[in-house]
Protein backbone atom coordinates (compact mmCIF):
# COMPACT_ATOMS: atom_id res chain seq x y z
CA UNK A 1 0.00 0.00 0.00
CA UNK A 2 2.66 2.53 0.91
CA UNK A 3 4.49 1.65 -1.88
CA UNK A 4 1.72 2.15 -4.33
CA UNK A 5 1.01 5.57 -2.82
CA UNK A 6 4.70 6.53 -3.44
CA UNK A 7 4.37 5.82 -6.54
CA UNK A 8 1.20 7.45 -6.68
CA UNK A 9 2.93 10.84 -5.38
CA UNK A 10 5.54 10.29 -7.87
CA UNK A 11 3.97 9.99 -10.99
CA UNK A 12 1.06 12.73 -10.30
CA UNK A 13 4.01 15.18 -9.59
CA UNK A 14 6.01 14.28 -12.53
CA UNK A 15 3.28 14.92 -14.48
CA UNK A 16 3.02 18.49 -12.89
CA UNK A 17 6.54 18.99 -13.56
CA UNK A 18 6.25 18.53 -16.91
CA UNK A 19 2.80 20.33 -18.23
CA UNK A 20 2.40 23.19 -15.23
CA UNK A 21 3.30 26.29 -17.12
CA UNK A 22 2.18 29.70 -16.00
CA UNK A 23 4.08 30.49 -13.16
CA UNK A 24 3.15 29.96 -9.05
CA UNK A 25 -0.68 30.68 -9.23
CA UNK A 26 -1.69 28.21 -12.02
CA UNK A 27 1.00 25.14 -10.71
CA UNK A 28 -1.05 25.03 -7.11
CA UNK A 29 -4.44 25.78 -8.84
CA UNK A 30 -3.67 22.93 -11.11
CA UNK A 31 -2.32 20.68 -7.64
CA UNK A 32 -6.07 21.67 -6.26
CA UNK A 33 -7.68 19.94 -8.98
CA UNK A 34 -5.68 16.60 -8.82
CA UNK A 35 -5.20 16.22 -5.18
CA UNK A 36 -8.39 17.72 -3.37
CA UNK A 37 -11.16 17.54 -6.63
CA UNK A 38 -10.18 14.39 -8.41
CA UNK A 39 -8.31 12.64 -6.23
CA UNK A 40 -9.64 13.87 -2.75
CA UNK A 41 -5.74 13.33 -0.91
CA UNK A 42 -7.14 15.90 1.21
CA UNK A 43 -9.93 18.53 1.47
CA UNK A 44 -10.01 22.09 0.72
CA UNK A 45 -8.90 23.12 4.36
CA UNK A 46 -5.96 20.88 4.72
CA UNK A 47 -4.78 22.51 1.04
CA UNK A 48 -5.34 26.00 2.42
CA UNK A 49 -3.26 25.65 5.83
CA UNK A 50 -0.33 23.46 4.14
CA UNK A 51 -0.73 26.75 1.40
CA UNK A 52 -0.60 28.95 4.50
CA UNK A 53 2.22 27.00 6.02
CA UNK A 54 4.49 27.53 3.10
CA UNK A 55 3.93 31.50 2.42
CA UNK A 56 5.59 31.42 5.91
CA UNK A 57 8.82 29.78 5.27
CA UNK A 58 11.24 30.83 2.35
CA UNK A 59 11.61 29.15 -1.13
CA UNK A 60 9.27 28.75 -4.15
CA UNK A 61 5.34 28.42 -3.08
CA UNK A 62 4.59 25.84 -5.63
CA UNK A 63 7.48 23.50 -5.28
CA UNK A 64 6.87 23.75 -1.15
CA UNK A 65 3.54 22.73 -1.96
CA UNK A 66 4.64 19.30 -3.82
CA UNK A 67 6.64 18.44 -1.32
CA UNK A 68 3.92 18.59 1.77
CA UNK A 69 1.46 16.85 -0.38
CA UNK A 70 3.94 14.08 -1.06
CA UNK A 71 4.14 13.48 2.39
CA UNK A 72 0.60 13.71 3.66
CA UNK A 73 0.23 10.79 0.62
CA UNK A 74 3.59 8.86 1.33
CA UNK A 75 5.34 9.70 4.09
CA UNK A 76 8.95 10.98 4.03
CA UNK A 77 9.87 8.81 0.72
CA UNK A 78 7.14 10.92 -0.86
CA UNK A 79 8.19 13.95 0.65
CA UNK A 80 11.34 13.96 -1.16
CA UNK A 81 9.94 12.11 -4.40
CA UNK A 82 7.59 15.09 -4.66
CA UNK A 83 9.56 17.44 -4.82
CA UNK A 84 12.67 16.06 -6.95
CA UNK A 85 9.49 14.63 -9.30
CA UNK A 86 8.14 18.49 -9.79
CA UNK A 87 11.69 19.87 -10.18
CA UNK A 88 13.20 17.31 -12.35
CA UNK A 89 11.77 17.75 -15.57
CA UNK A 90 12.39 21.69 -15.35
CA UNK A 91 15.97 21.30 -14.64
CA UNK A 92 16.43 18.44 -17.75
CA UNK A 93 14.41 20.96 -20.13
CA UNK A 94 16.12 24.52 -18.39
CA UNK A 95 20.02 22.71 -18.61
CA UNK A 96 19.40 21.67 -22.48
CA UNK A 97 18.45 25.05 -22.99
CA UNK A 98 21.43 26.56 -20.83
CA UNK A 99 23.88 24.27 -22.88
CA UNK A 100 21.73 25.49 -26.43
CA UNK A 101 22.82 29.19 -25.51
CA UNK A 102 26.33 28.60 -24.32
CA UNK A 103 27.25 26.71 -27.55
CA UNK A 104 24.91 29.24 -30.05
CA UNK A 105 24.06 31.98 -28.23
CA UNK A 106 26.49 34.41 -29.80
CA UNK A 107 25.01 33.69 -33.59
CA UNK A 108 22.59 36.39 -34.87
CA UNK A 109 19.27 34.36 -34.71
CA UNK A 110 19.86 33.20 -30.89
CA UNK A 111 20.44 36.78 -29.96
CA UNK A 112 17.41 37.89 -32.14
CA UNK A 113 15.29 35.55 -30.01
CA UNK A 114 16.25 36.66 -26.91
CA UNK A 115 15.78 40.32 -28.39
CA UNK A 116 11.98 39.98 -28.80
CA UNK A 117 11.73 37.73 -25.26
CA UNK A 118 13.15 40.15 -22.85
CA UNK A 119 10.66 42.77 -23.06
CA UNK A 120 7.69 40.07 -22.64
CA UNK A 121 9.61 38.91 -19.67
CA UNK A 122 9.64 42.64 -18.11
CA UNK A 123 6.00 42.69 -18.56
CA UNK A 124 5.32 39.51 -17.13
CA UNK A 125 6.64 40.47 -13.91
CA UNK A 126 5.02 44.10 -13.96
CA UNK A 127 1.69 42.13 -13.72
CA UNK A 128 2.87 39.95 -11.08
CA UNK A 129 4.51 43.06 -9.38
CA UNK A 130 0.80 44.61 -9.73
CA UNK A 131 -1.20 41.36 -8.60
CA UNK A 132 1.16 40.01 -5.56
CA UNK A 133 1.09 43.68 -4.62
CA UNK A 134 -2.66 44.13 -4.04
CA UNK A 135 -2.90 41.23 -1.53
CA UNK A 136 0.57 42.57 -0.02
CA UNK A 137 -0.26 46.07 0.43
CA UNK A 138 -2.88 45.62 3.50
CA UNK A 139 -2.76 49.21 4.64
CA UNK A 140 -0.59 52.42 5.48
CA UNK A 141 1.69 50.67 7.38
CA UNK A 142 2.67 47.77 4.47
CA UNK A 143 3.08 50.50 2.14
CA UNK A 144 5.42 52.64 3.96
CA UNK A 145 7.82 49.58 4.86
CA UNK A 146 7.61 48.34 0.86
CA UNK A 147 8.41 52.10 -0.36
CA UNK A 148 11.13 52.46 2.42
CA UNK A 149 12.47 49.15 0.86
CA UNK A 150 12.29 50.16 -2.20
CA UNK A 151 14.28 53.26 -1.97
CA UNK A 152 17.05 51.53 1.20
CA UNK A 153 17.83 49.08 -2.03
CA UNK A 154 18.67 51.98 -3.84
CA UNK A 155 21.27 53.33 -1.36
CA UNK A 156 22.90 49.88 -0.96
CA UNK A 157 21.28 48.40 1.90
CA UNK A 158 21.64 44.29 1.68
CA UNK A 159 18.56 42.89 0.63
CA UNK A 160 18.47 40.05 3.43
CA UNK A 161 18.62 42.77 5.89
CA UNK A 162 15.81 44.67 4.15
CA UNK A 163 13.69 41.92 3.99
CA UNK A 164 13.92 40.87 7.94
CA UNK A 165 13.80 44.68 8.77
CA UNK A 166 10.07 44.58 6.81
CA UNK A 167 9.15 41.57 8.86
CA UNK A 168 10.41 43.31 12.18
CA UNK A 169 9.00 46.69 11.86
CA UNK A 170 5.62 45.12 10.69
CA UNK A 171 5.51 42.83 13.98
CA UNK A 172 6.46 45.80 16.49
CA UNK A 173 4.17 48.48 14.85
CA UNK A 174 1.09 45.64 14.87
CA UNK A 175 1.55 45.34 18.62
CA UNK A 176 1.86 48.73 19.74
CA UNK A 177 -1.53 49.82 19.04
CA UNK A 178 -1.03 53.21 20.41
CA UNK A 179 1.44 53.71 17.46
CA UNK A 180 1.17 56.93 15.14
CA UNK A 181 1.82 56.46 11.55
CA UNK A 182 4.13 59.90 11.86
CA UNK A 183 6.05 57.42 13.91
CA UNK A 184 6.92 55.00 11.91
CA UNK A 185 10.22 56.78 10.39
CA UNK A 186 11.68 56.54 13.66
CA UNK A 187 11.40 52.16 13.46
CA UNK A 188 12.16 52.25 9.67
CA UNK A 189 14.59 54.68 9.16
CA UNK A 190 17.55 53.59 11.67
CA UNK A 191 17.56 50.77 8.93
CA UNK A 192 19.12 52.96 6.49
CA UNK A 193 22.05 53.54 8.97
CA UNK A 194 22.82 49.98 7.66
CA UNK A 195 23.59 50.95 4.89
CA UNK A 196 26.15 49.03 2.94
CA UNK A 197 28.76 50.95 0.85
CA UNK A 198 27.97 51.78 -3.09
CA UNK A 199 27.67 49.27 -5.24
CA UNK A 200 30.71 48.38 -7.19
CA UNK A 201 31.23 45.67 -9.87
CA UNK A 202 34.17 43.33 -8.93
CA UNK A 203 34.99 40.44 -10.52
CA UNK A 204 36.12 37.44 -8.06
CA UNK A 205 37.02 34.09 -9.33
CA UNK A 206 34.93 31.55 -9.74
CA UNK A 207 34.42 28.75 -7.40
CA UNK A 208 31.79 25.77 -7.66
CA UNK A 209 31.63 25.71 -3.85
CA UNK A 210 31.01 29.83 -3.81
CA UNK A 211 28.18 28.82 -6.16
CA UNK A 212 26.76 26.49 -3.94
CA UNK A 213 26.94 28.61 -1.09
CA UNK A 214 25.35 31.19 -2.69
CA UNK A 215 22.60 29.74 -4.20
CA UNK A 216 22.06 27.87 -0.54
CA UNK A 217 21.79 31.35 1.40
CA UNK A 218 19.48 32.42 -1.68
CA UNK A 219 17.13 28.76 -0.81
CA UNK A 220 17.34 29.73 2.93
CA UNK A 221 15.89 33.33 3.25
CA UNK A 222 14.06 34.06 -0.07
CA UNK A 223 10.62 34.80 0.53
CA UNK A 224 7.99 35.63 -1.67
CA UNK A 225 7.83 34.75 -5.81
CA UNK A 226 9.73 33.54 -7.49
CA UNK A 227 10.18 36.76 -9.25
CA UNK A 228 11.95 38.12 -5.88
CA UNK A 229 14.60 36.10 -7.15
CA UNK A 230 15.54 39.01 -9.33
CA UNK A 231 17.02 40.57 -6.93
CA UNK A 232 19.53 38.51 -4.53
CA UNK A 233 20.89 37.29 -8.01
CA UNK A 234 21.32 40.65 -9.58
CA UNK A 235 23.12 41.57 -6.22
CA UNK A 236 25.28 39.04 -5.79
CA UNK A 237 26.17 37.40 -9.28
CA UNK A 238 25.99 41.39 -11.23
CA UNK A 239 27.14 43.51 -8.45
CA UNK A 240 29.04 42.02 -5.78
CA UNK A 241 30.88 39.45 -7.74
CA UNK A 242 30.54 40.12 -11.29
CA UNK A 243 30.02 37.02 -12.64
CA UNK A 244 27.03 37.58 -14.89
CA UNK A 245 25.98 40.69 -16.84
CA UNK A 246 22.80 42.11 -16.82
CA UNK A 247 21.69 40.67 -20.07
CA UNK A 248 22.88 37.34 -19.26
CA UNK A 249 20.56 37.31 -15.83
CA UNK A 250 17.47 38.48 -17.73
CA UNK A 251 18.22 35.53 -20.51
CA UNK A 252 18.25 33.37 -17.34
CA UNK A 253 14.76 34.84 -15.95
CA UNK A 254 13.74 34.05 -19.44
CA UNK A 255 13.90 30.77 -20.07
CA UNK A 256 13.13 29.74 -16.44
CA UNK A 257 9.55 31.43 -17.88
CA UNK A 258 9.71 29.22 -21.02
CA UNK A 259 9.77 26.39 -19.19
CA UNK A 260 7.66 24.30 -17.10
CA UNK A 261 8.27 24.38 -13.49
CA UNK A 262 9.58 26.35 -10.65
CA UNK A 263 10.60 29.60 -11.79
CA UNK A 264 13.60 28.89 -9.48
CA UNK A 265 14.96 26.58 -12.12
CA UNK A 266 16.76 29.82 -12.84
CA UNK A 267 19.83 29.11 -11.31
CA UNK A 268 19.97 25.68 -13.05
CA UNK A 269 20.65 28.19 -16.18
CA UNK A 270 23.37 30.10 -14.11
CA UNK A 271 24.99 27.62 -12.81
CA UNK A 272 25.61 26.09 -15.88
CA UNK A 273 26.93 29.41 -17.44
CA UNK A 274 29.25 29.34 -14.81
CA UNK A 275 30.45 26.12 -14.40
CA UNK A 276 29.25 23.96 -16.95
CA UNK A 277 27.07 20.48 -16.00
CA UNK A 278 28.27 20.16 -12.01
CA UNK A 279 27.45 23.93 -11.71
CA UNK A 280 23.92 23.41 -13.05
CA UNK A 281 23.52 20.38 -10.65
CA UNK A 282 25.22 22.02 -7.32
CA UNK A 283 23.29 25.73 -8.03
CA UNK A 284 20.11 23.28 -8.78
CA UNK A 285 20.81 21.57 -5.64
CA UNK A 286 21.50 24.42 -3.59
CA UNK A 287 18.69 26.53 -3.87
CA UNK A 288 16.13 23.89 -3.44
CA UNK A 289 17.55 22.01 -0.04
CA UNK A 290 16.27 24.44 2.38
CA UNK A 291 13.27 24.00 1.10
CA UNK A 292 12.84 20.07 1.65
CA UNK A 293 14.37 21.08 5.26
CA UNK A 294 11.84 24.11 5.81
CA UNK A 295 8.58 21.84 4.47
CA UNK A 296 9.73 18.70 7.11
CA UNK A 297 9.89 21.25 10.15
CA UNK A 298 6.93 23.11 9.46
CA UNK A 299 4.24 20.46 8.13
CA UNK A 300 3.44 19.44 11.75
CA UNK A 301 3.07 22.68 13.05
CA UNK A 302 0.88 23.87 10.70
CA UNK A 303 -1.96 23.62 13.23
CA UNK A 304 -0.36 26.03 15.80
CA UNK A 305 1.36 28.37 13.16
CA UNK A 306 -1.65 29.57 10.67
CA UNK A 307 -3.34 30.63 14.38
CA UNK A 308 -0.48 33.33 15.40
CA UNK A 309 -0.87 36.90 14.84
CA UNK A 310 3.02 37.42 15.04
CA UNK A 311 4.24 35.38 12.87
CA UNK A 312 1.13 36.91 10.33
CA UNK A 313 2.47 39.99 10.96
CA UNK A 314 5.83 39.13 10.23
CA UNK A 315 4.89 37.29 6.92
CA UNK A 316 3.42 40.73 6.08
CA UNK A 317 6.33 42.82 6.52
CA UNK A 318 8.65 40.43 4.37
CA UNK A 319 6.14 40.18 1.73
CA UNK A 320 6.17 43.71 1.10
CA UNK A 321 9.74 44.04 1.61
CA UNK A 322 9.84 41.32 -1.04
CA UNK A 323 7.85 43.10 -3.16
CA UNK A 324 10.14 46.23 -2.82
CA UNK A 325 12.91 44.53 -3.81
CA UNK A 326 11.27 43.45 -7.01
CA UNK A 327 9.98 46.28 -8.04
CA UNK A 328 13.67 47.74 -7.45
CA UNK A 329 15.15 44.89 -9.79
CA UNK A 330 13.01 45.39 -12.55
CA UNK A 331 13.51 48.93 -12.80
CA UNK A 332 17.49 48.46 -13.05
CA UNK A 333 16.76 45.29 -15.27
CA UNK A 334 14.20 47.63 -17.69
CA UNK A 335 17.53 49.11 -18.91
CA UNK A 336 18.80 45.81 -20.22
CA UNK A 337 15.88 45.37 -21.76
CA UNK A 338 14.00 48.03 -23.23
CA UNK A 339 16.73 49.11 -25.85
CA UNK A 340 14.61 50.34 -28.83
CA UNK A 341 11.53 51.63 -29.83
CA UNK A 342 10.40 47.99 -31.16
CA UNK A 343 10.79 46.61 -27.27
CA UNK A 344 9.19 49.14 -26.08
CA UNK A 345 6.01 48.37 -27.69
CA UNK A 346 6.26 44.51 -27.41
CA UNK A 347 6.62 45.66 -23.91
CA UNK A 348 3.56 47.76 -24.15
CA UNK A 349 1.46 45.48 -25.84
CA UNK A 350 2.24 42.11 -24.00
CA UNK A 351 0.99 44.02 -21.03
CA UNK A 352 -1.97 45.16 -22.65
CA UNK A 353 -2.40 41.19 -23.56
CA UNK A 354 -1.61 40.51 -19.37
CA UNK A 355 -3.80 42.56 -17.89
CA UNK A 356 -7.16 42.68 -20.47
CA UNK A 357 -7.29 39.42 -22.32
CA UNK A 358 -5.25 37.55 -19.33
CA UNK A 359 -3.23 35.67 -22.11
CA UNK A 360 -0.79 32.81 -21.15
CA UNK A 361 2.84 33.59 -20.55
CA UNK A 362 3.88 31.13 -22.30
CA UNK A 363 1.99 32.24 -25.39
CA UNK A 364 3.34 35.92 -25.18
CA UNK A 365 6.84 34.76 -24.45
CA UNK A 366 6.63 32.52 -27.77
CA UNK A 367 5.34 35.87 -29.43
CA UNK A 368 8.17 37.90 -28.24
CA UNK A 369 10.33 35.30 -29.86
CA UNK A 370 8.81 34.92 -32.97
CA UNK A 371 9.06 39.27 -33.42
CA UNK A 372 12.72 38.88 -32.85
CA UNK A 373 12.78 36.53 -35.86
CA UNK A 374 10.93 38.73 -37.83
CA UNK A 375 13.09 41.78 -36.84
CA UNK A 376 16.44 39.60 -37.52
CA UNK A 377 14.80 39.42 -40.85
CA UNK A 378 14.15 42.96 -41.41
CA UNK A 379 17.40 44.10 -40.25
Amino acid sequence: MHNHRLREAALLFLKLGITAFGGPAAHIAMMRDEVVKRRKWVDDQHFLDMLGATNLIPGPNSTEMTIHLGFVRAGWKGLIAGGVCFILPAMLMVMALAWAYVRFGTIPEASWLLYGVKPVVIAIIVQALWGLGHRAVKGFLTAIIGLTVLILYFLGVNEILLLFAGGFVAVIAKNLPGLSNNSLSGIIAPVSALSLPAAVTAVIPFKLSHLFLIFLKIGSVLYGSGYVLLAFLRSDFVTRLGWLTDQQLIDAIAVGQVTPGPVFTTATFIGYILGGFPGAILATIGIFLPSFIFVAISNPLIPRIRHSPRVSAFLDGVNISSLGLMAAVTFQLSHASLTDPLTIIIALISVILLFSLRVNSTWLIAGGAAAGLIRSFLA
